[in-house]
């Protein structure tokens, strides 16, 4: 039996004191930070970053993903164009493509529906619920029951939570399972489209300039919320009325300057700064490795696929386009981990750290047992990640997983809500829904066929250790039977599966259908195996991380923990960097530097108006005297990562300065390590979204429905 560690109370409670601009903080711990956020600038009370109800926090809004705030009254919301990517394309046809033309609403009443998964989610209260989720926890449970247990009191607790239907509550877990939050969220289910410049501005440079400096990308878009006219979420209608946001993010024009401070608040994906140099190893020369190779051939079948193909080209943009970024962020934590060896760092760390365990009182024989238990249940949880990886391979077809998960969810249906499995309760129908109708935009049978096939291959390739046992003898020989006896590629056909019971998936002739029914039971196994390696996980972790953050905290060193798509507060200052001996990169970019980079072909096409303005230097209030040009993006010390993208960057007063979009290659390990000297965040700045909207596209009824604080004016609306 493990014993629990125990740590003086003062120590576990003692303020955390930060490191150079490393630290993803909850808002709450902000009033902690006072002394370093006067270091590097900000003159905002860090007091009123813990109050979620209160701006500038409560103008900030996820969109499940990625990150995006209010800037109007009237429910108008700044994100980076990535993020509106799919709505973009879902409107898009060959005759319209938005993609490449770009898109405005100059009404209201010509904003487009932004599509079934596009939400807004407004944070407005949290609350610690760790004592309540632990609650009956008995030492003796295995793994898969102590699991159950925890998921069982969070689906409690958030059904508790959610007795008004115009929020949706999550309770995720902070510091590996060792604290547990409850957070509501108000959920906008109509989401429309504003505004999106071209994809020569809003992707100048492309893949090529992805997670590089210097860049030149105008990264930036415009949704709206809209709500029935009582105020209340409502389903998409066109009765519904915009948003009415209590507060949003004042725009100012005024410019920064090198070494100015910054904040950035966000809801920033996953970080693993706190995993263990085993863990570092697996990810380095196994998982990654294997993870790049099958992206790149996932994205070989679709080009092959698609090519000469508009509408296909059309269709599989957006999911092209992800999967490019998963691969070039791959790609760069492993030349991050060649750089810099990580795991040798955590080494060291480990060796201080396990020293000091050593040396607590009463300690040693609780000590020594958590350390080896946590190797065995981290080796574990390794091993199983070999054959989940292997089953996702095995299942790569959009069709697939739609059958799938529609047999998933006429099974749970049979149970009262409550004994669902997290994902098929009543609550989650609606989002299944969504993914189902998405395919309308983003799939065709004969470029999923293709998909399957060439990923059935890679499966086969794969180590037969990884084959999950019984998998083999089940996955289809002919792909072409397979396809042309289904009707899943069908919207109407694949949504009328939501309401049928699981008797039916077994008596069904659709090959999609019986094959999924086939796949079940080896699923469940899955499934279960991984119930229990993470009992375990979920028991050990947390006496790890407890320790962990005592001999933090006896140092002064950072206590925040990992990012896990919650809402988080970073801050810095506006920063060059040197990525090799003798190179310094600055930390702005200018429209000169769009006009020297465009050749007239993609991705470095840029529009000939833009192309123009500069020629002509229309520049007006945005040229930055020192720069003599309009400023494009810049560079900060703050701390962000994925789900970042869209972060609202607020200069020392809290006024919208910029949008965060991107990192700099070297910088991308920051989710293992943050190294300060190299670790660099990149920023839209605010000066060039509003050029592009005025000398650009013109986006005049926007600039109007914005408050812009313009240089050596007054506010002006």
């Amino acid at each position: 039996m493990l014993k629990s560690l125990a740590f003086p109370f003062a120590l576990l409670v003692a303020a955390a004191s930060a490191s150079a601009d490393e630290g993803q903080w909850q808002p709450h711990q902000l009033p902690q930070l006072k002394a370093e956020l006067k270091r590097v600038g900000i003159s905002i009370p860090a007091e009123k970053f813990a109050d979620l109800s209160k701006h500038p926090m409560s103008a900030m809004v996820s969109l499940g993903g990625c990150s995006a705030s209010f800037v109007s009254d009237s429910g108008l919301i700044v994100t980076n164009h990535h993020c509106a990517y799919s709505a973009v394309q879902r409107n898009s046809s060959p005759e319209h493509n938005f993609i490449s033309e770009g898109f405005l609403a100059k009404t209201r009443a010509a904003e487009l529906p932004a599509g079934p998964s596009s939400l807004v989610y407004v944070t407005d209260s949290l609350e610690n619920v760790t004592a309540q989720v632990l609650k009956g926890i008995n030492p003796a449970m295995s793994g898969r029951a102590r699991h159950e247990h925890v998921e069982n009191r969070i689906k409690s607790l958030i059904a508790e939570c959610e007795q008004d239907a115009a929020y949706r509550c999550s309770v995720p877990s902070f510091h590996r399972g060792l604290e547990y939050y409850r957070i509501r969220q108000m959920m906008i289910r109509d989401v429309r489209l504003v505004y999106a410049p071209s994809d020569k501005i809003g992707n100048f440079g492309g893949e090529v300039d992805n997670f590089e400096w210097p860049r030149h990308t105008g990264d930036f878009a415009f949704l709206r919320a809209y709500v029935g006219k009582d105020g209340r979420p409502a389903e998409p209608s066109a009765d519904n009325v915009p948003y009415k946001s209590k507060d949003f993010l004042v725009v100012s024009a005024q410019g920064l300057k090198n070494g100015d401070a910054i904040l950035l608040a966000g809801y920033p994906g996953r970080t693993s700064r706190y995993k263990l140099a085993s863990e570092i190893r697996y990810a380095r020369d196994l998982n990654f490795p294997t993870r790049v190779a099958e992206l790149q051939a996932d994205l070989a079948v679709i080009a092959a696929a698609t090519k000469g193909d508009a509408n296909a080209e059309v269709r599989y943009a957006s999911v092209a386009k992800g999967l490019q970024n998963g691969l070039k962020k791959t790609q760069g934590l492993l030349a991050g981990f060649a750089r810099k060896d990580i795991a040798a760092i955590k080494d060291l760390q480990d060796a201080e750290f396990r020293q000091w365990l050593k040396q607590q009182p009463a300690q040693d024989a609780a000590a020594a047992n958590l350390l080896s238990e946590l190797d065995s249940v981290i080796a574990s949880d390794m091993a199983l990640s070999e054959q989940e990886f292997a089953w996702s391979v095995a299942n790569h077809s959009d069709l697939l997983k739609s059958a799938r998960s529609l047999y998933r969810l006429a099974q749970e249906r049979s149970k009262p809500d409550a004994e669902r499995e997290t994902g098929y309760q009543q609550r989650d129908v609606s989002f299944i829904k969504a993914r189902l109708s998405r395919l309308e935009q983003s799939l065709l049978a004969s470029v999923d066929q293709a998909r399957y096939a060439a990923a059935l291959q890679r499966y086969q390739a794969l180590p037969a250790a990884s084959h999950p046992s019984g998998l083999d003898g089940l996955l289809p020989a002919k792909l072409d039977t397979l396809y042309q006896h289904s009707q899943l590629a069908d919207t109407a056909q694949r949504l009328a599966w939501l309401e049928k019971d699981a008797a039916a998936f077994r008596q069904s002739d659709d090959a999609f259908i019986r094959l999924a029914v086939q796949l079940q039971e080896t699923a469940i196994s899955l499934e279960n195996r991984r119930k229990e390696v993470d009992g375990n996980l979920e028991r050990v972790i947390p006496q790890y991380m407890r320790a962990v953050i005592a001999w933090k905290k006896s140092q002064g060193k950072p206590v925040y923990p990992d990012a896990n798509s919650t809402l988080r507060v970073s801050y810095g200052n506006v920063a060059s960097y040197s990525p090799r001996d003798g190179i310094t990169k600055g930390p702005f970019t200018t429209v000169a530097g769009i006009a020297e980079k465009h050749s007239g072909t993609a991705p470095f096409n840029a529009p000939a108006n833009l192309l123009a303005a500069i020629q002509q230097q229309r520049y007006g209030v945005f040229k930055d005297a020192a720069l003599g040009s309009v400023p494009v993006n810049f560079l900060s010390s703050a701390d962000t990562t994925g789900g970042n993208s869209g972060s609202a960057v607020l200069n020392k007063r809290g006024e919208l300065i910029g949008l965060n979009f991107d990192s700099t290659y070297e910088s991308i390990t920051k989710d293992w390590y943050f190294d300060p000297q190299i670790t660099r965040a990149i920023h839209v700045d605010i000066r060039y979204m509003l050029w592009v909207m005025q000398e650009v596209d013109h986006a005049d009824n926007l600039l109007q429905e914005m408050t812009v604080k313009y240089p050596a004016t007054t506010l002006k609306k």
